[in-house]
């Protein structure tokens, strides 16, 4: 099953308008997560490039690059990796300011 990526896809509005697009183009698909989505068949060139017309009229990108697939994932999972590091190291300090408060007392 092929996966393919849209760039600019970043909230569940998003998600919908690409849905109605493969519904329009006939296409079936098994997964959507924000920026991939995986098809259950094959697709043609010509389905492959309406779906690329459809997309850009919606202001989203059908992504072929590999190098630049790589980097969109990255930007994707990024906010929530940098967050739980904050949150993590919020934690730590947090409690190394309990230890020091009450074994000073």
């Amino acid at each position: 099953m092929p996966k393919l990526y849209i760039k600019y896809m970043v909230s569940q509005r998003c998600k919908m308008m690409v849905k109605a697009g493969f519904k329009k183009l006939g296409l079936h698909y098994s997964t959507v997560a924000l920026g991939e989505f995986i098809v259950e068949e094959d697709i043609s060139l010509s389905q492959r490039e309406e779906l690329k017309i459809f997309l850009l009229k919606s202001r989203l990108e059908l992504m072929d690059d590999k190098k630049s697939i790589l980097v969109e994932r990255v930007k994707n999972a990024g906010p929530q990796k940098v967050e739980e590091i904050f949150l993590k190291s919020q934690l730590v300090k947090c409690s190394y300011l309990l230890i020091r408060f009450f074994s000073v007392r």
